[in-house]
């Protein structure tokens, strides 16, 4: 899938992935793809870049590991991260229900949670 097509999801999609723990880069880049079932397979120069806009907004704190091996950054959610989160995944549930009433005619959406 283009990153053009989760214009305005994506930074919920980062948050969701870092709730289950700090992580470097290229780890949250596998478990979106993996999470997705492949269909988000993005590359570095959008994740990267809206890694760094999260953090400049406070949402997302980096560090340098200091463990063994090659040195990478580490990210994970703050507490303004945490709350973001909560209010992405409203959003999104309210987009998404909408988007399936129109395109199916009215019906209401069950989704499994």
């Amino acid at each position: 899938m283009r990153a053009e097509a989760l214009k305005g999801h994506l930074d919920g999609l980062l948050l969701a992935v870092l709730e289950a723990g700090p992580t470097h880069g290229y780890a949250i880049i596998e478990a979106l793809r993996a999470g997705s079932g492949g269909t988000f397979d993005l590359p570095t120069g959008t994740v990267y870049p809206a890694l760094h806009r999260l953090e400049d907004m406070g949402l997302v704190a980096s560090t340098w590991s200091d463990g063994p091996g090659r040195r990478r950054r580490m990210y994970k959610l703050t507490a303004a991260g945490r709350k973001a989160l909560v209010q992405q995944r409203t959003a999104w549930q309210e987009f998404a229900g909408a988007v399936h009433s129109v395109m199916n005619g009215g019906q209401a959406w069950n989704p499994v949670t």
